[in-house]
């Protein structure tokens, strides 16, 4: 989802405002939880490069790329800044790439279940046609699918996504698979989101995790 799709929607002014504040908020606390989840694991493994360039920080200013931000609102695709990490510097090189590469992941994924059950209980007690409630039960929805988003599009093996980083912490250097990756990722990426594949997947996983935990709570919604 990116502006234009909020823009074109069948809505008033005010529930389109509403719903584009709370997608802005989704997408950076998505953006600032995943890096710092990074930059948290790769200062405890022993690596302090996040630590000295800024970026075990909650300040979004300090994760954010101009253009991939620009990218993120408007496509609804972008990237942020990537966290600048030392293998060398880990006490143990192997575990310390697969635990930084999964960082970002499992939290975003912890995150979507958290938020998913707030929108729930939101859904489920608060009277839609206030604003704020209407605010809160999708900020807490869009805060829960963009997690989501985040934690599968960067579970793809596909450079320089964690799903890549820790599937070549287990390979050699000049693995075949991890240099055709180096190679064509880029197109690869290019075509699943163009053509919608990407958009299938999400959906695939929003209808398990998000859907699944919504009809407990008998909760048929978007």
């Amino acid at each position: 989802m990116g502006i234009l799709n909020i823009f074109f929607s069948n809505l008033d002014a005010a529930h389109i405002f509403i719903l584009l504040g709370a997608w802005l908020i989704a997408i950076v606390v998505a953006i600032v939880c995943h890096e710092c989840a990074h930059s948290f694991v790769a200062v405890k493994m022993g690596d302090m490069t996040p630590k000295y360039a800024g970026r075990l920080s909650l300040n979004p200013a300090r994760h954010f790329d101009a253009l991939g931000f620009v990218f993120l609102v408007i496509l609804g695709f972008g990237w942020a800044k990537p966290v600048p990490i030392n293998p060398n510097n880990f006490r143990n090189v192997k575990k310390g790439e697969i635990l930084v590469s999964l960082a970002g992941i499992v939290t975003n994924f912890i995150l979507c279940i958290i938020f998913t059950v707030c929108a729930a209980l939101c859904f489920l007690y608060l009277d839609s046609s206030v604003l704020f409630y209407y605010f809160l039960q999708y900020v807490f929805y869009f805060l829960a699918a963009t997690n989501l988003c985040f934690a599968v599009f960067n579970l793809l093996p596909l450079y320089p996504l964690d799903g890549f980083n820790l599937i070549r912490a287990f390979c050699r250097y000049d693995n075949k698979f991890i240099q055709f990756m180096y190679k064509w990722s880029f197109l690869i990426m290019l075509v699943l989101l163009i053509s919608g594949l990407f958009g299938w997947i999400i959906s695939l996983f929003t209808d398990a995790v998000i859907g699944g935990i919504f009809g407990l709570f008998n909760i048929n919604l978007i």
